[in-house]
């Protein structure tokens, strides 16, 4: 197929939404721009797929989805890439996306380590996906050690989300450091809540209806409540002047316990020797012999 007919498509990806406000995703663009014009194509906007702060260790993204799509439609011919750990960072993904992509005929364009037919660089971009799933892993436990030391410092920075009562003050905007600060309204809710279940007994359903009643909304505004939530909020050691942080921990796997289906036994029964019943010495009705 001559190269002026061929229809190319661009892919970029950044892994978190720091890398896109500072312009890594622009640079990744601009890179692969240059190289679809000085191959002579072009690129329409429709086909310049890009995932603006998402995770490689996901395969469900939105851009590369709608590019997979595209992909089986048939609408580009070539795809060019800056690297195969845009694809993801596991190199089980990269091979099937790469799988995927040579079975409806695109071909794929990496502007560092090409492929090609020779089985030593095949080789390299195969180590070189392997490098990047360690380097994550690397990045992932500097990161859990230094969260742990941070809570072991009191700092709340590690933590997910301020809990319902409170609001979360970044360490930009908190002289250096993170810290919860009570919001009033939803405190008094909060304390209401405490009351009806630990002083007048309520269950979670009553609170939730009493909550509904007075018209007090959750905080993304709906007027359910729902009863899981209460039941959260009063396990939360936060309300006690405390915080969690690494409660889950790794342990021997135990396999999940699978109900048979109806009329199944869960284990098979041992064969039932038959014990004959003695007859019945008792008294009984005239004419009839014993039960």
């Amino acid at each position: 197929m001559p190269t002026l007919h061929l229809r190319a498509a661009i892919y970029a990806r950044v892994s978190s939404e720091r890398q896109a406000q500072e312009g890594t995703i622009a640079s990744q663009l601009e890179a692969l721009d240059r190289r679809v014009r000085d191959d002579g194509l072009g690129c329409d906007p429709e086909l310049r797929f890009t995932d603006d702060g998402v995770s490689g260790t996901l395969l469900l993204r939105p851009a590369l989805e709608r590019l997979r799509d595209q992909a089986a439609a048939g609408s580009f011919d070539r795809l060019y890439v800056q690297d195969p750990d845009r694809f993801s960072r596991k190199y089980a993904y990269q091979v099937l996306i790469l799988e995927e992509l040579d079975r409806c005929g695109v071909e794929v364009v990496f502007l560092c380590n090409p492929l090609s037919d020779d089985p030593a660089a095949n080789l390299l971009v195969q180590v070189q996906g392997m490098i990047a799933e360690y380097e994550r892993a690397k990045i992932m436990e500097r990161s859990r050690r230094g969260k742990q030391h941070a809570a072991r410092r009191g700092s709340v920075n590690v933590l997910s989300a301020a809990p319902y009562g409170y609001r979360y003050i970044r360490k930009q905007d908190g002289d250096g450091e993170g810290r919860y600060q009570v919001v009033a309204e939803e405190a008094r809710v909060a304390r209401r809540i405490f009351e009806w279940v630990g002083r007048d007994h309520c269950s979670l359903s009553e609170v939730t209806r009493r909550l509904k009643g007075e018209g007090v909304r959750t905080r993304t505004g709906l007027t359910e409540w729902d009863p899981s939530t209460i039941c959260e909020m009063l396990r939360n050691p936060a309300y006690k002047g405390t915080a969690a942080y690494g409660k889950t921990r790794a342990g021997p796997y135990k396999p999940k316990r699978i109900r048979p289906l109806r009329g199944q036994a869960e284990i098979p029964k041992k064969p039932m020797t038959r014990v004959d019943t003695p007859p019945r010495t008792g008294p009984h009705r005239p004419g009839r012999g014993p039960r």
